[in-house]
């Protein structure tokens, strides 16, 4: 049975959850926000954990403390398992949620594209999760490398691939690099530098695509300077244990496969009774609405809308001005008032390509090098959750900077879990 006040249950505690979350707060409305894990992760910053840069812990937050400021929203920790849409009922591993309003914002996973043994063989980049077991795989490559008496396994161990030349294929290519020459090259002196080769795959004829031609042959030309490898028109056609195969027939051998070439709706949406896009995103009205259900809104990676004949992106600016717009939507449906079209606001593109070099877009101006560098450094950091957080992120940072070291490098027991 519902509450008395009108419940909004919101399924997703990242950039368009929270942000629906806190204009709902004190609000009419009763919010009840759900997810399975009690943290907000920043995602950005998630390639800076698996290269060792940061802890997780710096790019993630507590969901109950931010919380704590917000009147009339409260937390479940629940893995979401179904929808009546006509019982208005969200099923859940813990209990169901009976709903006036539903808000969707599930994020995205992996998309693999149907490569073969991608999903098997390859380290996505999505999760915290995902971020720690790739950094300890590093690690264990050069622990293995160190005693290999084998060359050709130790070159395996020591070739690192990523799919991918988009952003984050770029920052990690870049953030990697760094972390083989610098501190890795220090603890491991017996290793031969000329060995380790990081190789970065890109389907199309250019990295960064989303960038004008100037600000990709920034890139382009800053990562083959740093040693990286860029292999454009480089299609992926299979991924096995020792190696990446490419459609044009050639073989890569490497213990290491980073998959970072692009991502997909939530999986277990179809299931739930709501139609889906090729890409597995929701088809929204305007307004962000599900067709023929005005009462539940889709946001973020999960929902798919066009404009000028383009799909919005999925990035967190774009979630978060979803979340904005559904909650005044939300709160106008409440009121009996006409919820308003969504429009996005291109906020710009933000590039770091290792220290002393970014690549920046905003509207017509574009930057390159250290000035966005800078930029980059402190809009990420603003962007954090938390006054701990931001600290924490400076001083590795500013620890990484000055010392060429990062102190991430610690290859941990994984429990399993109970």
């Amino acid at each position: 049975m519902s509450s008395p006040r009108p419940r909004v249950v919101i399924v997703g505690t990242g950039f368009g959850g929270l942000t629906a979350a806190r204009a709902l707060a004190g609000s009419p409305a009763e919010v009840v926000l759900v997810d399975r894990n009690n943290y907000h992760t920043f995602l950005p910053l998630l390639y800076q954990v698996a290269a060792a840069e940061l802890e997780a812990e710096e790019i993630g937050y507590p969901v109950r403390s931010i919380l704590r400021r917000l009147p009339g929203v409260r937390f479940v920790m629940a893995e979401v398992q179904g929808l009546d849409l006509a019982g208005r009922v969200v099923e859940t591993n813990a209990f169901p949620l009976a709903y006036d309003y539903l808000l969707l914002a599930t994020g995205s996973v992996p998309n693999f594209f149907g490569v073969e043994g991608a999903g098997q063989h390859a380290f996505p980049l999505y999760s915290l999760e995902q971020a720690l077991a790739l950094r300890d795989h590093i690690l264990r490559c050069f622990e293995q490398a160190v005693q290999e008496p084998d060359p050709l396994a130790r070159r395996q161990a020591l070739t690192f691939v990523i799919v991918g030349g988009g952003a984050t294929g770029v920052e990690f290519a870049g953030a990697l690099t760094e972390l083989i020459h610098g501190p890795l090259s220090k603890d491991y002196p017996t290793l031969d530098a000329g060995q380790v080769q990081v190789v970065l795959l890109e389907a199309t004829d250019s990295l960064l695509p989303v960038l004008p031609d100037r600000l990709r042959d920034y890139a382009h030309n800053r990562l083959r300077r740093m040693g990286v490898e860029v292999r454009l028109r480089a299609t992926v056609a299979r991924i096995t244990p020792q190696a990446v195969v490419l459609q044009d027939g050639s073989i890569l051998p490497t213990a290491t496969v980073v998959w970072t070439a692009g991502v997909r709706g939530n999986p277990q949406v179809p299931a739930w009774g709501l139609p889906t896009t090729r890409g597995g995103r929701v088809p929204v009205l305007p307004t962000l609405q599900v067709p023929g259900h005005p009462n539940v809104y889709v946001i973020g990676d999960l929902a798919y809308l066009e404009e000028e004949g383009r799909p919005v992106p999925m990035v967190a600016p774009a979630a978060i001005q979803q979340g904005k717009r559904a909650a005044q939507n939300l709160l106008a449906q409440m009121a009996g008032q006409e919820p308003q079209p969504f429009h996005y606001q291109d906020l710009g593109t933000m590039v770091t390509i290792g220290r002393n070099a970014a690549v920046v877009r905003v509207g017509g101006r574009q930057m390159t090098g250290f000035l966005a560098w800078a930029a980059w450094l402190t809009v990420h950091l603003v962007r954090l959750i938390g006054f701990r957080n931001r600290l924490f992120v400076l001083l590795n940072w500013a620890w990484d900077y000055f010392f060429f070291e990062r102190a991430s490098r610690l290859i941990l027991p994984r429990l399993p879990s109970r």
